[in-house]
């Protein structure tokens, strides 16, 4: 087959059944066997006012205690380092390991974000954070004798904490997410969802989709974007249940002789993961156990690419115009 030939051919046009077991399918198991070995990595970026609970979110997503803490009466402990109250970025890693998967999660928190009563341009921080992970990639990328590895510091995902109001998004949520939808994948969520009873849920939820949709905020999963048809129609769900309702709590319950993640409260138990009680399990599922795969690949094929081409074709502008003095 000609190379012309090979880059127009549609795959399915082309399919021929084999006589006899030739072992083609053993090829998604060698992969399977090298990926292991290798391990994997996830970075995720939380952004939001201090006292929403991000880091507890963060720890009960993953069942451990992999996000940093921000300075409180309440989190004294040892094993959490305070951060200072003020608009930095600060990343911690972790190697996890579940049924023999070692995954390398990175968290990265932007403590003090929205906390002053002067909040513009604090979103600078975030998106120079972003970009300075691309340009590591893109300059170990385009490195002579480069890693056979290249560590991705990229951020895979970014959870934008919007507090339960029940009322409209503020202003700087709907400008940060304007900007950061620009360079990362961005799933806002509703924090503390226990504070709304399940009819004002429903109509903030609304709201905020008919706010993000107006002022076109892309989210993700985009609509799209990285998708087939069979990824269209699971898309498409989740964007109607977007964005989830969620509770944190890293605090375990007996109930009925199992142990429960939940929040004890005067009235009984908000179960973290009963979905009659909040939307944690979605959210969950869809990081981890369906989406987390597709963020990295669009993380890779879309915001990287944007920002590889741009700067190159900077570069290569650059270049040009110092031949031309010379």
């Amino acid at each position: 087959m000609s190379e012309a030939l090979a880059e127009s051919t549609d795959w399915g046009s082309l399919k021929t059944e084999v006589e006899g077991y030739v072992g083609i399918d053993s090829i998604q198991e060698q992969i399977r066997k090298k990926a292991l070995k290798r391990g994997f990595e996830f970075n995720i970026m939380v952004v939001g006012p201090s006292g929403l609970g991000k880091s507890t979110l963060v720890n009960t997503l993953f069942k451990a205690k992999v996000s940093r803490r921000a300075c409180s009466t309440e989190d004294s402990q040892a094993d959490a380092p305070p951060i200072p109250q003020s608009v930095q970025v600060k990343s911690v890693s972790h190697v996890i390991e579940e049924s023999g998967v070692r995954l390398k999660l990175t968290v990265t928190d932007t403590p003090g974000f929205g906390d002053h009563i002067n909040n513009e341009n604090c979103w600078i921080p975030i998106i120079e954070y972003i970009n300075e992970q691309y340009e590591k990639y893109l300059s170990e990328e385009i490195n002579i004798n480069r890693k056979k590895h290249i560590p991705d510091t990229r951020v895979h995902v970014c959870l934008y904490f919007v507090a339960p109001t029940g009322h409209n998004l503020k202003p700087l949520d709907i400008e940060v997410m304007k900007r950061l939808d620009k360079v990362c994948n961005v799933m806002p969520v509703i924090s503390k969802a226990d504070t709304l009873t399940i009819d004002e849920r429903l109509t903030f939820k609304s709201r905020i989709k008919e706010e993000l949709k107006k002022h076109g905020v892309q989210t993700y999963p985009m609509k799209g974007v990285n998708e087939d048809e069979e990824d269209a129609k699971i898309n498409d769900i989740l964007r109607d249940q977007m964005p989830f309702a969620v509770v944190g709590s890293d605090k375990s319950h007996d109930v009925d002789g199992k142990k429960v993640l939940g929040r004890l409260t005067n009235w009984g138990l908000i179960e973290v993961e009963n979905p009659n009680h909040c939307e944690f399990s979605n959210l969950r599922d869809m990081l981890i156990r369906t989406h987390m795969q597709d963020l990295k690949e669009v993380t890779d094929n879309i915001h990287y690419e944007n920002f590889r081409r741009e700067r190159l074709a900077a570069k290569q502008k650059f270049e040009k115009a110092e031949e031309s003095r010379c």
